[in-house]
């Protein structure tokens, strides 16, 4: 089991920029999968972004060219910095890490608000 914790969560004005971080611990945190996930009021959780242990990422076609995630294996580190910011990219955001059997790990989220 990995133990994550994020920072880094606001209130930011549209068109503005916010990064989180998530710290990791637990687990060989280079094999894993890490990602960031969003869930805002009355929706469902939904994948935004993840890199993979060889560093190839994805990201949801919402925040494609806005967001980028990024990763530091000597840091058991994962972020997500975020451009360009809308209104409805207000959401919790979750840190999550998949280990190579594919037991998903989540954090406690933080709270990021973009205001109009």
């Amino acid at each position: 089991q990995v133990q994550l914790v994020e920072s880094g969560g606001g209130l930011v004005q549209a068109g503005g920029s916010l990064g989180l971080s998530c710290a990791a611990s637990g687990s060989i945190f280079s094999r894993n999968t890490m990602g960031w996930y969003r869930q805002a009021p009355g929706k469902q959780r939904e994948l935004v972004a993840l890199i993979t242990s060889g560093g190839d990422t994805g990201y949801a076609d919402a925040v494609k060219g806005r967001f980028t995630i990024s990763r530091d294996n000597a840091k058991n580190m994962v972020y997500l910095q975020m451009n360009s910011l809308k209104p409805e990219d207000t959401a919790v955001y979750y840190c999550t890490s998949d280990n190579p059997r594919g037991l998903r790990s989540w954090g406690q989220g933080t709270q990021v608000t973009v205001s109009s």
